[in-house]
């Protein structure tokens, strides 16, 4: 046992030369785990893939994708069968435009440097099935990480990343080098935000440092299930060192551990990982007071109806009418912005305002409904979306994207009406 756990990880060669992708050798058992870092928008990231793999040293393929992103690859036509109604009632719209976004960023700078985005990650699988070998994803969900970066960090600076997230949509159709450099270093997620997590811990943490903890998680769940000789990882380079210094701590954890419970090393890397896993694929739990918020809202601007009517039916009619028109409103107002369809835009003014008496339902989720519904994507706006979602006017053009729009400004529309209609409602009753 000792003789075994002494030699993992091993670091047998770090090639650090900046013409070349750097590589790390570290060992999990008897695993050899060869990391391989690349350049997401770059052609020889994609032909060292191809060379590696060619050589046959390898009896497996790990990649730096999850199940969604992988999906995206194998099976380009997966987003014609997007569900928008399943989408929208399930609360992922904000999630999927999100994705989107950041898809876009990446597809603007592949295309000005003539290359597909995640090439080296789309050589990797194709040679993979090319000689029969299993592909491996390490990558934990990329909506997992979205969730965990926006909880992980204040409340009042998550505009930052929202507006870090627009700017790489709305900015100049053409990608600066710099932004390219970054994207050679690390991934798309990476380069988007780069600015904050360059400065901000509690940003870099769930961007970089537990995705870096995940994927050494996952390789060792991998071994411990299927103990390949020889893996080959495709990670970004951005990960590399990361990754070599996780393994070296697990392993230094383990070490103690196994010695102490008196385990295989198999059942321990394989329980040690299964913790490491749950815990990282856990989305962290909001505020617990802000769920209960609201709800309070709604208790005050009933009760501010209450005490109008108290007073005066006048009052009371004015103060529901006051409620309808703002909050009803600046939802249609949101619809209109998103440029959706007129019956939408009636549809957003009635629904607001008795939406947000009820906070289990949206009028965001409401008028994307009725969008998808009046205008049915067809099968030409999903074939155009890459190509869309990297223009502002790409994201008004296409059918699918609009209903994106439309649920996340009627949403925010309402969620303004809300509050600036409840202070109207203070004011009359304080007048």
């Amino acid at each position: 046992m000792d003789n075994v756990l002494n030699k993992i990880p091993e670091a047998v060669d770090v090639n650090e030369n900046e013409n070349q992708e750097p590589m790390a050798t570290v060992m999990i058992g008897e695993s050899r785990i060869t990391l391989l870092g690349t350049a997401h928008v770059s052609r020889t990231s994609a032909e060292k893939v191809k060379e590696l793999i060619e050589t046959g040293d390898y009896d497996a393929v790990a990649v730096e994708l999850c199940p969604s992103r992988y999906n995206s690859i194998v099976n380009p036509d997966a987003l014609a069968k997007m569900d928008l109604f399943q989408v929208v009632r399930d609360g992922k719209a904000s999630m999927v435009a999100a994705s989107l976004a950041l898809g876009a960023f990446q597809q603007k700078a592949a295309e000005q440097i003539g290359i597909q985005p995640g090439a080296e990650m789309r050589e990797a699988i194709e040679c993979a099935k090319e000689a029969k070998l299993p592909v491996l994803l390490v990558d934990r969900e990329v909506g997992v990480t979205l969730k965990r970066i926006y909880r992980n960090v204040p409340w009042w600076r998550r505009m930052n990343l929202i507006a870090g997230l627009v700017t790489s949509v709305v900015s100049s159709e053409k990608v600066s080098e710099e932004e390219i450099e970054k994207l050679k270093e690390g991934d798309i997620l990476e380069s988007t935000f780069a600015q904050f997590a360059e400065e901000e811990q509690d940003l870099f943490q769930p961007l970089i440092g537990e995705r870096d903890e995940y994927m050494v998680a996952r390789l060792q769940q991998e071994v411990a299930k299927h103990p390949h000789e020889n893996i080959l990882v495709v990670i970004g380079a951005g990960h590399l060192a990361g990754m070599v210094k996780r393994f070296e701590a697990f392993v230094a954890d383990d070490d103690k551990a196994a010695q102490v419970q008196q385990e295989t090393l198999e059942n321990r890397l394989a329980h040690v990982a299964d913790e490491a896993v749950a815990r990282l694929d856990t989305i962290p739990a909001g505020v617990s007071w802000l769920k209960y918020f609201p709800w309070l809202i709604v208790a005050l601007v009933f009760l501010g109806f209450g005490i109008g009517f108290s007073r005066s039916p006048e009052m009371g009619w004015q103060l529901v009418m006051d409620w309808v028109l703002i909050n009803g409103g600046l939802a249609a107002l949101g619809a209109l912005i998103a440029t959706a369809h007129p019956l939408t835009v009636i549809g957003a003014f009635l629904a607001a305002p008795l939406t947000s008496l009820n906070p289990t339902i949206g009028a965001g989720m409401v008028t994307a409904g009725i969008e998808v519904y009046l205008r049915r994507p067809k099968v030409g706006d999903f074939g155009k979306l890459r190509a869309d979602t990297t223009t502002i006017k790409g994201w008004w053009r296409n059918r699918v994207t609009r209903v994106l729009l439309v649920f996340m400004f009627c949403t925010i529309g309402s969620a303004i009406g809300t509050y600036v209609a409840g202070f109207r409602i203070v004011g009359r009753l304080s007048s």
